[in-house]
């Protein structure tokens, strides 16, 4: 049984977590083959917008595979840590939108993955936080940049220090998340937000995501300097005279992402 799942239907990368027994915890064969997945992902242009989630009904993730945890050497510790900081900053650094579908259970890693995410969209039972601290050791997949990022210094000092689990209300309420849905309708509403990207221009799309991203922790000045060069590569691209024409012509445009 693969441990990640991975298809492609109409420009929307679906990633799943396939360890629904081990409440889709990160062993290290899977955060292998999730690095696999996020790098073809990054170079693949049929895909537009992805939406990472977990297999089965009670967990997201459940953080590090902590069964395989304690059969490891310092050494196998190093490298596992070293994996999954790698391969949730490659998440993080996809060109396109990326959707954290949060179907359940979000500790530790799962936390890490969807804050490496654009957009977090959970259920309503669902549970999270980062955890670390209550097994003696800290976020180290980016938990402690992250969530101070998102949601201020203060109160991510609060959550991690004091390992505290949030429900989806609370995470709504702090900040980590952008909706919360029924179980029922979770999917729907996370691809309702990608087919509301892929109605726009692409390169657009992705050099919007890269000015946000790069300028979030730079000055004004630097971060105005990001701008002008993404919408410079926007300029030359059939996507904005096809937008142009499309307007004139009173129709929808078809972007084609070139």
């Amino acid at each position: 049984m693969d441990s990640v799942l991975y298809e492609v239907k109409e420009h929307i990368a679906y990633v799943t977590i396939n360890r629904p027994e081990a409440l889709n915890c990160f062993n290290y064969d899977t955060l292998v083959k999730l690095g696999e997945v996020v790098e073809d992902i990054h170079v693949n242009k049929d895909v537009r917008v992805v939406i990472f989630t977990g297999a089965g009904e009670k967990a997201f993730s459940a953080g590090a595979d902590l069964k395989e945890r304690k059969t490891l050497s310092e050494q196998e510790v190093r490298r596992n840590v070293k994996k999954i900081s790698a391969v949730f900053n490659a998440v993080s650094q996809l060109p396109q939108p990326t959707i954290a579908a949060i179907n359940g259970y979000a500790f530790g890693g799962g936390f890490e993955l969807m804050l490496a995410c654009d957009f977090r969209i959970a259920v309503e039972e669902a549970k999270m936080g980062l955890t670390e601290l209550s097994w003696g050791i800290i976020p180290g997949a980016g938990g402690t940049q992250r969530l101070p990022r998102l949601i201020g210094e203060a109160k991510a000092k609060e959550l991690i220090l004091t390992a505290e689990k949030m429900t989806a209300a609370e995470a709504l309420e702090y900040g980590v998340l952008n909706r919360v849905e029924t179980s029922s309708n979770l999917m729907g509403a996370c691809v309702q937000i990608a087919n509301r990207i892929l109605k726009q221009g692409p390169v657009a799309v992705q050099q919007a995501k890269f000015a946000i991203n790069q300028g979030m922790n730079v000055d004004l000045q630097t971060g105005l300097a990001v701008e002008a060069k993404a919408y410079e590569i926007t300029i030359p691209t059939e996507d904005r005279i096809e937008a142009l024409e499309a307007f004139s012509e009173k129709r929808e445009p078809v972007f084609k992402g070139k």
